[in-house]
């Protein structure tokens, strides 16, 4: 299942302490496709940066890089589907264009797109994607 990931997922769950860490061993267990462009980890590291030390955060992004379970998409086409903040249409497009199944966040303003009949991008939230990989 290929799956784009906003960086709130990766930020609450890259602690070893944390109750959400499941979904980074989920994804080193290659229970999941992970879809990212250049625009979604240039943001995985400026949001890591801000909360984890710089070493944590390369090796996160090595591994990001390094992982047969991640799949790089071009976005050709940007759909300026959020309005609230038009800074997360890098997930929405990357869904689309990469013909994700789910995109996971845990950000309210990825609900007008449970709305949206084209481009039909599945939302889930982070307990809702849990639920799915049987955690």
């Amino acid at each position: 299942m290929k799956v784009v990931l906003d960086t709130n997922i990766f930020v609450a769950g890259l602690s070893t302490f944390s109750n959400q860490h499941w979904v980074v061993e989920a994804f080193m267990e290659e229970r999941f496709d992970l879809v990212v462009s250049h625009d979604i980890l240039l943001e995985y590291e400026e949001k890591l940066l801000e909360k984890y030390n710089p070493s944590t955060v390369y090796y996160f992004l090595k591994l990001i890089e390094k992982s047969v379970n991640v799949q790089y998409v071009h976005v050709y086409f940007h759909w300026k589907l959020l309005n609230k903040d038009a800074d997360d249409n890098k997930f929405a497009d990357a869904a689309f264009a990469s013909s994700a199944d789910y995109l996971v966040s845990e950000d309210a303003g990825f609900r007008v797109l449970k709305r949206l009949d084209f481009p039909k991008i599945t939302v889930l939230k982070l307990n809702e994607f849990k639920d799915l990989l049987g955690f």
